[in-house]
């Protein structure tokens, strides 16, 4: 497929600071896996990727706003314009030497994501999409899965840690979902959750209290892949509220149900 200038923009950067992050992710396992040692070390890795993504975008785009994971929000000169970046989606993963983990890459057209990018540099996986115009995987085109009963169907979401507040509403969803379904599954990375929703392998995937740049780049890749995705709350707005629910056509009612009924 050939994209849009900023599609093409999105793609390389994101391979250059995957190529970064790659490099990196190959020293967790000579380190000594401390909070101290490999943590520090991780959050180096993480403001690398993004500097490396801040650098290739703002050149290419300077009038664009950036709202990043690390670094922060920068309006832009194009206040209908915003790049909303993950440099690191699943830094747990990377953390641990598991070769789960993305470069997250959204691009917002006042107020809609228009464009999407999520790099899995681990496994060479590019997943992209652009509005009304399909979405991919590498030269693959995206299409969620067909399966349409639940018993048969498989589900991820992220398991609140530490504590989280939201914890029990999570066991509260898995409770009524895991003796319908076929699975659950939690990988820990979520735009790589929408990602592999969009990609049928799995049909669909919930969270809650997610921040923008977990699920920019993701919302549209689903949508263009055919999935439906909406805010837990109906009345809520995904990118504001970090709360969604996703999955292929035939079950997302079925699964939206036994989510929302907290």
């Amino acid at each position: 497929m050939i994209g849009s200038a900023n599609l093409n923009i999105m793609i390389k950067a994101a391979r250059k600071a995957g190529r970064s992050l790659v490099k990196d992710f190959r020293e967790v396992e000579n380190l000594q896996v401390s909070m101290k040692g490999a943590g520090d070390f991780v959050s180096r890795a993480d403001l690398r990727a993004e500097e490396i993504l801040k650098e290739a975008l703002l050149e290419a785009r300077p009038t664009y706003g950036w709202l990043a994971e690390e670094g922060g929000e920068i309006a832009g000169a194009d206040p209908t314009r915003r790049w909303i970046v993950d440099p690191l989606d699943g830094t747990t993963n990377f953390l641990h030497g598991l070769p789960h983990w993305a470069v997250s890459i959204g691009l917002e057209h006042k107020g809609q994501i228009v464009a999407g990018v999520i790099f899995d540099a681990a496994k060479d996986e590019m997943f992209y999409a652009e509005k009304g115009e399909g979405a991919w995987m590498n030269e693959s085109r995206l299409r969620v899965s067909g399966r349409s009963k639940m018993i048969e169907s498989i589900f991820a979401t992220g398991v609140p840690f530490g504590g989280r507040s939201d914890l029990p509403h999570t066991l509260q969803d898995l409770a009524r979902l895991m003796p319908v379904c076929a699975g659950v599954r939690r990988w820990g990375a979520a735009a790589l959750d929408m990602a592999y929703v969009a990609a049928g392998r799995y049909e669909g995937f919930w969270e809650r209290r997610l921040n923008a740049w977990d699920l920019a780049a993701g919302v549209v890749i689903l949508r263009e892949a055919g999935g439906m995705v909406q805010p837990l709350d109906p009345q809520g707005n995904i990118i504001e509220d970090g709360n969604v629910v996703c999955a292929n056509e035939q079950v997302f009612e079925k699964f939206a149900k036994v989510i929302r009924n907290a």
